[in-house]
């Protein structure tokens, strides 16, 4: 009977975090079409908008996006992961650009392609894809701390302390 118990709770634990995990990815879903709609907007309307801003702020929002989808895929994992996987992800894309043979160049006239790969490396973008992305990396913590969802990066913290407490 004491088996049948611990199945039936570790399936209903089970049925929880499935649940918990899809709300999670829900939002960073939520979160991605946002980014996209701000990133896009900075293109449509860069003419209306401050030099700076019109500049700048695309790539920042593609790398915020980029660490968004890492973070819906990788929900249980540590924010860290998210952020130097996006980091090494954007900066592969990058430097990608320095390769510019004429399959991959044809891909790059695309809209998609030209999304998705650029058209030439900027050195200038790899500081753009790091805000961006340090700035997910800040968001995701405050909004984690706010709705009370510990990571298993405060999970490790709180072992140390509590181990060198004693």
């Amino acid at each position: 009977m004491r088996s049948v118990r611990k199945s039936v709770g570790r399936k209903a634990n089970r049925a929880i975090q499935v649940k918990s995990h899809w709300k999670k990815r829900a939002g960073y879903l939520v979160a991605i079409l946002v980014v996209i709609v701000l990133g896009l907007g900075s293109r449509i309307f860069s003419s209306r908008l401050p030099e700076f801003v019109a500049s700048h702020f695309g790539d920042a929002l593609w790398a915020c996006m980029i660490y968004f989808g890492l973070r819906m895929l990788w929900v249980d994992r540590q924010l860290s992961v998210a952020l130097w996987g996006s980091l090494l992800f954007c900066f592969a894309i990058e430097f990608s650009q320095m390769y510019q043979a004429p399959w991959i160049n044809h891909i790059r006239t695309t809209t998609l392609g030209g999304l998705v790969l650029g058209k030439g490396f900027l050195t200038a973008d790899l500081i753009r894809y790091t805000v961006g992305i340090a700035i997910s990396w800040v968001l995701d913590q405050g909004c984690q701390k706010l709705m009370g969802i510990h990571t298993q990066k405060d999970d490790d913290n709180s072992l140390k302390t509590s181990k060198s407490l004693k």
